[in-house]
């Protein structure tokens, strides 16, 4: 079956860096349109960053543009966000997915805490 696994989450200051990974498995990763999304308390999880099977031309959110960075790598069915000069609003609960016909798989999510 579908399975994605976020991971990296953690506490870091203002200005920090954190890298989070998506491990895929289940379907096939290398022609699917992944997302990563970011969910506050209380709130609807957000897209923040999305990316082709190619892994050219990534989207992002305005308020992650030219601070964080989507990636995939299609032999090791992961992706990833690398995450910089993080800010406290960055604080959240983070989620890989993916789009397969009707049905939208998420993984379990990653806490991110930006805190000094």
């Amino acid at each position: 079956q579908v399975q994605l696994v976020e991971s990296g989450g953690g506490l870091v200051q203002p200005g920090g860096s954190l890298t989070l990974s998506c491990a895929a498995s289940g379907f096939a990763f290398d022609t699917s349109f992944m997302r990563w999304y970011r969910q506050y308390p209380g709130k609807e999880r957000r897209l923040i960053a999305a990316i082709p099977s190619s892994g050219r031309n990534p989207n992002y959110e305005d308020s992650v543009k030219g601070r964080f960075t989507i990636s995939r790598d299609n032999v090791k069915n992961t992706l990833s966000l690398q995450m910089n000069n993080l800010k406290v609003e960055d604080t959240a609960t983070y989620y890989c997915s993916v789009q397969l016909g009707l049905s939208q798989h998420w993984g379990q999510g990653t806490q991110v805490t930006v805190s000094s």
